[in-house]
């Protein structure tokens, strides 16, 4: 099988994308649970006019979503899109969202903290990701008085954030370790080290399509820089553990079978849940990892975002039921895989 590892410093086969989120609060008002809803209007107001009416280059590409006037589906959306957390839609009463055109930076108002700066690349760009996020944290710095502690740092609701309050979180695809069973080993062993992993959305959520969320857990004593590289370092032992268990796999005519038969059900099915779609996406994209395939990585990693329920409503415009989500998704994972030929030669690679 064709070696796909020639240059190392390329992890996109197992790093999707990069975040970087600080944690900031107004020092004149209590944290965001022990306010009033006119008091979050007003904070939501004095940090979009901060953002919006700031000297930043940036300034006029954002937008401001009321969060209160959004449906379900579009809320749910954002969770979808890896553009605010799970929590952030469950009241959405005086919260706020500021985001950016390219959707790469949102801001969430009055979440757990008055202010969530967040920042979003793909692949592995920790450094480049954590520049925009500390250029946009200074000129909020500049224009709002935030609680800070010379001892402490950061003042923030949870305490586990205090010190930067920064999350740094590397997406990765790890197919290989999931089906070797070593993951629930592998959370242990990093919990010890000050990184946590979980689920695709984050906290209590399942890894559903073989997709982790790696964070560092550490906020205070420790300095951004610190907790970037720790994450950096450790994410390279995860990419080499995940490439050394996929050439175990390599030779595993179940799991060959197991991805090819994937990509025929994604290619020629007519209705599709999103649960089934999710795995069997993960299984094409394990393929493309191991050199079975050759499909761009864009494009899956893409389908996984587009095919989940409010997203798929939210881009066709109208409510769908079940049976027409799965018959859309079908189309759209179809159309988007037939475009993307298997050469022969690597059909037969393995037979």
């Amino acid at each position: 099988m064709k070696n796909p590892y020639k240059d190392l410093k390329d992890v996109s086969d197992v790093v999707i994308s990069t975040r970087i989120r600080f944690a900031r609060n107004l020092k004149e008002y209590p944290f965001p649970c022990r306010l009033s809803e006119d008091k979050k209007r007003k904070v939501a107001s004095i940090i979009k006019e901060a953002v919006l009416e700031g000297h930043s280059a940036i300034s006029d590409r954002f937008k401001y979503i009321q969060m209160s006037e959004l449906t379900q589906e579009e809320a749910v959306s954002l969770v979808e899109r890896h553009l605010v957390s799970p929590e952030f839609i469950s009241g959405r009463q005086g919260r706020g969202l500021l985001l950016l055109n390219d959707e790469s930076v949102s801001i969430m108002i009055n979440e757990e903290d008055h202010v969530r700066i967040q920042v979003i690349n793909r692949g592995m760009k920790l450094n480049e990701t954590y520049e925009l996020a500390d250029k946009i944290d200074t000129l909020l710095d500049e224009r709002l008085d935030f609680a800070f502690d010379e001892k402490l740092g950061y003042l923030t609701q949870c305490p586990t954030n205090i010190g930067t309050g920064m999350r740094a979180s590397l997406m990765l695809h790890l197919p290989a370790l999931q089906e070797s069973g070593a993951m629930g080993k592998i959370a242990a062993s990093l919990s010890k080290l000050g990184i946590v992993i979980r689920g695709l959305y984050g906290e209590n959520t399942d890894p559903s399509g073989a997709i982790y969320q790696l964070s560092n857990q550490v906020t205070l004593g420790i300095t951004e820089q610190e907790a970037i590289k720790n994450l950096h370092d450790i994410a390279m032992q995860l990419v080499a553990q995940e490439r050394n268990t996929r050439e175990q796999l390599s030779e595993n005519i179940n799991m060959l079978d197991s991805i090819y038969r994937s990509y025929g059900i994604l290619s020629y099915a007519k209705l599709i849940s999103n649960s089934e779609c999710m795995k069997l996406l993960s299984n094409v994209r394990f393929g493309v990892e191991m050199g079975c395939f050759e499909i761009d990585f864009d494009t899956l990693d893409r389908l996984f975002i587009e095919i989940q329920p409010a997203t798929l409503m939210k881009n066709i415009g109208k409510k769908l039921t079940p049976a027409e989500r799965d018959r859309i998704r079908s189309e759209l994972v179809r159309t988007a895989l037939n475009t993307k030929q298997i050469p022969a030669s690597r059909r037969l690679e393995n037979t």
